[in-house]
């Protein structure tokens, strides 16, 4: 049996009549990638918000590692523990940081809360060279850095506390398009280098043939289809895969058509 990183079973969430996660489950080896791809509305960041814990669940469960993942925890120990299994990278990292603190001290601040009495200085050294910064960007501000650069800025945020597993909700959506090639390029070394697990949430279907290696399609709250990336995207099964698949632009691509497929399906 593979060990896994995390584990979603029968997760369900309903607001009010509309019930946006339904009877999800999933397995995220260790050192894994898995995507998980949807239209807006699919349910998929509903999911993701479940397993960091920002959403309770009404039935199902979530475990990293074999244990289950409490919805809430009491003391503050616990919760910092809790906080370091799972850590979340946002399409816009400007809602995350501080616009006053520098980079350094955004690191410092999350090292210092989770690892306290410690020398952190070469801890942040390393952690800005994992993600590509140099000693200058130490110093600035989120408001004096690119795009590209807060989400760098993230992302080494995320990895401080040693995670065993980062969700990345539509972390590059925000980017241009060579920007986002450059965070996939990142996402793919700092994969090589550490044993983290990546739960990848976007809807962007050439994203996740770069950086997953399993993924589960999501429709209306649900799983309709599942498996390796290159099986799913390279031979699709469900309708509803073969018309995300059929509505990336493309020469000859016809919206007429793709309009009228999703008004059949």
């Amino acid at each position: 049996m593979p060990e896994y990183a995390l584990q979603a079973v029968g997760l369900t969430r309903s607001y009010g009549a509309v019930r946006a996660v339904d009877g999800v489950s999933f397995a995220l080896p260790k050192g894994g990638s898995l995507g998980i791809v949807g239209e807006s509305g699919s349910g998929k960041t509903t999911t993701a918000r479940i397993v960091v814990g920002l959403e309770q669940a009404d039935a199902g469960e979530v475990l990293v590692g074999g244990a289950r993942r409490a919805s809430a925890v009491r003391g503050r120990a616990r919760r910092l523990a809790r906080a370091r299994e799972v850590q979340m990278v946002f399409q816009d990292p400007l809602q995350s940081l501080d616009p006053r603190t520098s980079v350094e001290s955004v690191l410092r601040e999350t090292l210092g809360l989770h690892f306290p009495g410690r020398d952190h200085t070469p801890r942040v050294r390393e952690l800005l060279d994992q993600v590509g910064l140099g000693p200058r960007a130490a110093d600035a501000r989120p408001g004096g850095l690119s795009g590209g650069q807060r989400q760098r800025v993230a992302i080494a945020r995320a990895l401080a506390v040693e995670p065993a597993v980062l969700v990345l909700d539509e972390a590059v959506a925000a980017l241009d398009v060579s920007v986002q090639a450059q965070i996939l390029n990142l996402l793919a070394d700092i994969r090589e280098q550490t044993a983290v697990g990546y739960l990848f949430i976007t809807h962007d279907l050439g994203a996740v043939r770069c950086v997953t290696d399993d993924v589960i399609v999501m429709r209306q709250g649900r799983v309709v289809e599942a498996g390796s990336t290159s099986e799913v995207l390279g031979s699709p099964r469900h309708p509803y895969t073969r018309l995300l698949m059929d509505s990336v632009p493309r020469p000859g691509w016809d919206p007429a058509r793709i309009a009228e497929a999703r008004r059949t399906l």
